[in-house]
């Protein structure tokens, strides 16, 4: 099932005022739940007339919440997609930073499943996801084999 994504999948890159106000969020619930657990949580938020109403979390949507405040405090940027999204090309190029040729190719050569819809190309983000992975524990093998190599060889580093 395809799941309509905003226009831009581009991330939310926070201010500086916004990663400060990140990392003190992110202290104040880890010292809360540091301090007492958690068996239920909820968010107060005050309303625009001043009022405050009281939303019931999930526990799996507050660690998201945390991961996020965690990203944002260090300055990262976050996107926040669903795992079945399917993306088009270019926002699958730009998600692993590379360009559309060079998707393409992949997707050509079977390396990343895809399907058409008419002439376009539709990736779902999890197939994306499982390349990254695979292809960023191959650039950890190799690099492990070049240090192992270089202490072989007594090179200093």
């Amino acid at each position: 099932m395809a799941v309509a994504l905003p226009g831009s999948i581009e991330p939310v890159a926070p201010s500086a005022e916004v990663m400060k106000a990140a990392e003190a969020s992110l202290r104040d619930l880890a010292r809360v739940r540091g301090t007492h657990g958690l068996r239920r949580a909820s968010v107060n938020l005050e309303l625009d007339d001043g009022e405050c109403a009281s939303v019931a979390l999930p526990p799996a949507v507050l660690e998201l919440l945390q991961e996020i405040l965690m990203q944002m405090a260090q300055g990262n940027a976050v996107t926040l997609l669903p795992v079945h999204a399917e993306l088009t090309s270019q926002q699958a190029a730009d998600l692993l930073n590379v360009s559309r040729p060079f998707l393409i190719e992949r997707l050509n050569q079977g390396e990343i499943p895809f399907r058409k819809v008419g002439t376009h190309r539709r990736i779902r983000l999890h197939d994306l996801m499982a390349y990254k992975q695979a292809i960023d524990q191959q650039r950890v093998t190799a690099l492990d084999e070049l240090a192992a190599q270089a202490q072989e060889l007594g090179m200093g580093y």
